[in-house]
């Protein structure tokens, strides 16, 4: 019985190799990696770009997976199931779900395409990580989101960073092609387009849309995923934990050559070839070195439990184990990654009073800025917006714009109300709180959405025209939907706007439909934390007997 045990055993891990062998053979698992990429990125990209909103909603789901997101708002169920991910598989987050991972990659296939006979095709070569770089920055952000400041990851989040490229890049750019379709289909006397103007992309935004492409593309070019396992804090964590995945890439020390090859097409930079070691720390399980490899030296295989014999390098010692490959362990760095995140905590903890102390604002008119319905107060939208730009492509009235350095460091390039020409939140509208993937927005009913006072209506006589020109107006107080602004009794008939606090919202209706320019006579000032405005009661209809009246016959 013994003797067949062990013969079923060999037959099942000959089998187990075979299909390996067939699967690195014909690139399944590079293909299968690809195309979940692709299901990810696109409903992704053309999500952002969606300027007519005909794209439906639930699509914000892709937004609410990502790691940043998830961890500002607290969604323990998607943070669990991303790190089993890592564990299990290594790091497929970087390389299947992060929007910025997949347009790193598609940046570099664009320009590697079509080179395969050049001579000077740039490859890939193992480069040394830069191991203390890459966890203090992880540190800086895990202290600064500890006292509630997420201003290291508005600069470092990858996700946010993808929602800035394409908001201000590349949706502009499809609006414009939008719009020169229809001055093509109008030369045709074709009315099924329309002309789109951009209000929300603003000067300081879209440069640092640029300088995050070319930062990114450029290290995407030289050096591969170099931002995700330098710069990028979610690339540091997740790199934690792959350390110790069950399934990763292996070098089988009997049948490798050492050739390169799959040196050569590690986008990671993490395959030394000569040394046979693999960093899985810095590997994102792309699967391209897999077919590259001619003899099968390579091998993305169960690790834990499997027999192969382990050269330890660090202690130069060779620990017997059970053949019938053979692998090399890269030297842990976990004490030395540990030590040095912990360093860098530390180093951070000095400079975070004086961060918070310059992103104080003060109570002058329109030096706070407005924040969307939903999100509570501006202290706890500072502390989780990390400005990925989803509710400025989807608020239908494209009031929200991303905010210049007017309201602080803490508060740059994050969404802020404006009220321009007829544009205004609408009274019922909840497009935003359904949206936003960070917790920033809470989600609203329309009727809480209603009575959620975001601002407050000022009113400078000094600027009305009834007060200048004598001329009657009342604009605002037609457009106000909620009542706050009435038209009282001035000179003769002449009426003046007043204000009832208590019954304003801060929508910007009255604003927006102000005539006076440059500066309206009307403007929303507002309320750092949110309120809820009372509804004017209705007038009571006294019910009459129809038998009392007398109409005089």
């Amino acid at each position: 019985m013994r003797i067949e045990n062990y013969q079923f055993i060999i037959l099942n891990s000959q089998l187990s190799i075979l299909n390996s062998q067939l699967f690195m053979k014909f690139g399944i698992l590079k293909t299968v990696r690809v195309v979940l990429a692709l299901l990810i990125f696109i409903p992704l990209f053309l999500y952002f770009c969606d300027f007519a909103n005909i794209l439906p909603q639930s699509l914000h789901g892709l937004a609410h997976i990502q790691i940043v997101p998830a961890i500002l708002v607290g969604s323990a169920g998607i943070l669990i199931g991303l790190f089993l991910l890592t564990f299990f598989f290594g790091r497929l987050y970087c390389s299947v779900i992060c929007p910025l991972g997949i347009l790193q990659d598609i940046i570099t296939w664009f320009t590697r395409r079509g080179k395969k006979k050049n001579k000077k095709r740039r490859w890939f070569a193992y480069a040394k990580p830069q191991t203390v770089l890459r966890y203090s920055l992880l540190a800086f952000c895990v202290v600064f989101l500890i006292f509630g400041i997420s201003v290291p990851l508005l600069y470092l989040d990858p996700y946010s960073n993808f929602g800035r490229i394409a908001v201000n890049l590349f949706r502009p750019v499809v609006m414009e092609g939008n719009n020169l379709v229809n001055r093509i289909a109008l030369s045709f006397n074709n009315y099924d387009f329309y002309h789109v103007t951009i209000y929300t992309v603003t000067s300081l935004s879209l440069i640092i849309a640029v300088v995050a492409l070319l930062v990114t593309g450029i290290m995407a070019l030289l050096r591969g995923r170099l931002f995700c396992n330098t710069i990028c804090p979610v690339g540091s964590l997740l790199g934690l934990i792959s350390k110790f995945s069950v399934f990763r890439i292996t070098l089988d020390h009997s049948k490798c050559t050492s050739c390169g090859l799959c040196e050569k097409a590690c986008k990671s930079q993490c395959i030394g070839s000569k040394e046979k070691t693999v960093d899985n720390s810095r590997c994102v399980a792309c699967f391209n070195c897999l077919d590259r490899c001619k003899v099968n030296g390579i091998k993305y295989r169960w690790v834990h439990g499997a027999r192969y014999t382990v050269h330890d390098i660090e202690n130069k010692s060779c620990v017997p184990y059970r053949e019938p490959c053979t692998v090399y362990r890269v030297p842990s760095h976990s004490r030395r990654s540990f030590l040095l995140t912990s360093a860098g905590a530390i180093a951070t903890l000095p400079f975070i009073p004086a961060w918070a102390k310059k992103g104080e604002i003060t109570d002058f008119p329109k030096l706070t800025p407005i924040t969307p319905p939903g999100s509570k107060s501006l202290a706890h939208f500072k502390k989780h917006c990390t400005a990925c730009h989803l509710c400025i492509t989807h608020c239908p009235q494209q009031i929200l714009k991303p905010a210049g350095f007017n309201f602080g460091w803490d508060y740059a390039f994050k969404p802020h109300l404006t009220f321009y020409e007829s544009a205004f939140c609408n009274y019922e509208c909840t497009v935003c709180s359904e949206i936003c993937p960070n917790g920033a927005i809470h989600r609203l009913t329309s009727e809480e959405k209603s009575v959620t006072q975001i601002g407050i209506a000022r009113f400078d006589i000094e600027r009305c025209v009834v007060y200048t020109d004598h001329t009657s107006c009342g604009a605002c107080s037609e457009h106000c939907p909620t009542r706050a602004v009435k038209m009282e009794p001035f000179e003769g008939a002449l009426t003046l706007p007043h204000v009832y606090d208590e019954l304003c919202i801060g929508c910007g209706g009255c604003e927006s439909i102000c005539p006076v320019r440059p500066v309206k006579a009307i403007n929303i000032q507002a309320v750092e934390v949110h309120q809820i405005a009372k509804k004017e009661e209705e007038e009571q209809i006294k019910e009459v007997d129809q038998d009392q009246l007398d109409f005089g016959f």
